[in-house]
């Protein structure tokens, strides 16, 4: 082996990994983002604001680079106890990561929330910053040149410079992949931090409640998506199945805050609970690639979001 001195830099490849967080307004596609890069889904979605409560990590694995996205709640002026914990989330995330990704969608301009986000992003002066400018298959291209000029014009007036801006559209898979290219470059040389092929290390019962949750957002009214939470009391397998046809037993409770929200989310004859069984179960049997029984049950927490006590049962 040749000394330190007489190899050639220029021919060693360098590794990289880290952790990049995206951040921004609810509903700017972060978590749209985050499943497009990994690939898979590992973040719930939905256009109800406010979908991620649990920072999750997408794992993105290159031959040269390991690159760790942590999903954060979409940073908001928060109106019960829940609201203040995800923001102090979002703010402990922003502190520990190697480089933060702003998200702003294309087809809404620049707005106050935005405004108190970048300014907050402004005052962690070590960690690089890259805007990424979401939801480009929904504008034309003078709009999102105006995007463009605004994001960076904001920058300035703030006292910095983002280390790149970039245009993307995750639904349209158009420039995801250098969403990548970008970051991976201003991750710290490392070895991987994961295995090869996990995507995420979020415990499968909490990807599972979550994925019951999205199931559960959807269709229902402005005033019920802060106050859902799922909780998977238990998972196990089916005893005396054959190996070949193995069944998974999932128990999950579906919590709301008021005893009037259960009739929207059971609905009528139980037809609403069932389809969001039908629903969750093809994305839970997807993630786990097994058959699953999963049975549902809906149950009230009086005011969760604002008690202590029943916010730590549920998880937060």
């Amino acid at each position: 082996m040749a000394p330190m001195s007489a190899r050639n830099p220029e021919t060693e490849a360098v590794h990289r990994a880290g952790f990049a967080c995206f951040v921004g307004r609810p509903n700017a596609g972060k978590s749209t983002l985050t499943n497009a890069l990994v690939g898979q889904k590992v973040a719930i979605t939905s256009n109800r604001p406010q979908t991620t409560r649990h920072t999750v990590r997408g794992i993105v694995h290159r031959p040269d680079a390991q690159l760790i996205l942590v999903d954060t709640p979409g940073l908001h002026k928060p109106r019960t106890l829940l609201g203040e914990r995800l923001n102090d989330v979002v703010r402990t995330t922003w502190a520990e990561v190697d480089v933060i990704g702003f998200c702003l969608p294309a087809d809404q301009k620049l707005g106050p929330g935005d405004k108190f986000i970048v300014k907050e992003l402004a005052a962690i002066k070590k960690t690089p910053k890259v805007a990424i400018i979401t939801k480009t298959d929904l504008v034309d291209s003078k709009t999102l040149a105006e995007q463009l000029i605004a994001i960076d014009q904001l920058g300035k007036e703030l006292g910095f410079e983002w280390q790149q801006i970039v245009p993307v559209s995750a639904v349209g898979d158009k420039q995801v992949q250098l969403v990548a290219d970008l970051l991976i470059p201003l991750l710290p040389e490392s070895p991987p931090l994961y295995p090869e092929g996990d995507l995420t290390d979020e415990p499968e019962q909490v990807m599972v409640a979550e994925l019951i949750r999205e199931a559960a957002l959807e269709g229902v009214r402005d005033e019920l998506p802060h106050s859902i939470a799922v909780v998977v009391e238990e998972m196990i397998p089916r005893e005396n199945r054959p190996a070949d046809r193995p069944l998974l037993d999932i128990h999950a409770n579906v919590y709301i805050e008021r005893p009037s929200q259960k009739g929207i989310i059971i609905g009528p004859k139980g037809s609403r609970l069932k389809e969001v069984g039908m629903k969750s179960r093809k994305h839970i049997e997807a993630l786990l690639g097994t058959p699953v029984f999963l049975d549902l049950h809906v149950k009230v927490a009086k005011d969760w979001q604002r008690d202590p006590k029943q916010l730590r049962k549920l998880g937060f």
